[in-house]
């Protein structure tokens, strides 16, 4: 007869987030989990705003294993922390929840590093003095800057508020003609911003005709399968990395952090692609 599953033993983590539906985190840390035999769940918390602190504090004292913070949660979740890493302080975000041993958690910034580890997986680039158009200016986007200055690329960024885009880089107008001019020039593209989420129709607002060979495309937007975009992109010959690489990366150094194992790549991955 098999074990009963969950047991009274079993560590629980998550993710949360308003709305938290979409997230392909639980498929993925749960295939690791399995992978590994290891005896925890990960769930998903959709958390209203209003709700924030109550509900990080409640499963902080609940003995949560870890938890992923994703929109809008990603600054507000800092005022929970009782510390934060110099990632968080330096980009303003937070993505992870590592239990602190005092009843509390300590936020960090996986998202800068998984960015560059999966860029450095699907389509390695020279950054160092190369330009970087990004567009938007939220709080992956911050990570991103973080992670590409770094790398000592020179950053332009394209936001309908230019105060936020001027806090990461050089300003580009919010302009079908500025962007496309500006992704011209660029090495590297990226999308911060939601737009292809939830449709199969190419976005108003991303750079298509400027793109080329000498471009690599890269979506943060997660989808088990290529968004309008990046199907775009990759048809005029750029090289182009989806969203799913950066969660599959940010996810696994989170994972070391709440378990102290090595995560499974492959398994994490699979996880992921089974979902779709």
């Amino acid at each position: 007869m098999a074990r009963p599953w969950p047991t009274s033993s079993t560590r629980f983590a998550g993710v949360i987030g308003w709305p938290v539906g979409h997230s392909l985190s639980p498929s993925m840390h749960n295939a690791g989990f399995r992978a590994l035999g290891l005896d925890w769940a990960y769930l998903a918390f959709p958390i209203a705003p209003d709700d924030l602190d109550s509900a990080v504090r409640g499963l902080a004292q609940s003995g949560c294993g870890g938890l992923s913070v994703t929109i809008p949660h990603k600054q507000a979740v800092i005022d929970c922390c009782s510390a934060v890493t110099p990632a968080v302080e330096a980009i303003g975000a937070c993505n992870t929840l590592i239990p602190d041993g005092n009843g509390g958690f300590t936020g960090d910034n996986t998202d800068a590093a998984g960015f560059l580890q999966a860029l450095d997986e699907a389509a390695p680039v020279a950054l160092e003095g190369a330009e970087v158009l990004l567009i938007g200016a939220g709080g992956a986007a911050r990570a991103v800057a973080f992670a590409l200055a770094g790398r000592g690329a020179r950053l332009r960024v394209a936001n309908r508020t230019e105060e936020k885009a001027a806090a990461l880089g050089e300003v580009v107008p919010f302009t079908p003609g500025a962007i496309e001019e500006a992704a011209a020039s660029a090495a590297l593209v990226v999308n911060s911003t939601s737009l292809g989420m939830g449709s199969d129709d190419l976005p108003g607002g991303l750079p298509v005709e400027s793109l080329g060979p000498q471009t690599v495309a890269y979506d943060l937007v997660y989808r088990t399968e290529p968004t309008p975009w990046l199907g775009a992109a990759a048809a005029r010959g750029a090289r182009t990395v989806d969203g799913v690489g950066m969660l599959l990366h940010q996810g696994a150094i989170a994972f070391r952090q709440w378990t102290g194992a090595e995560p499974p790549i492959d398994a994490m991955r699979a996880g992921l692609t089974a979902q779709g």
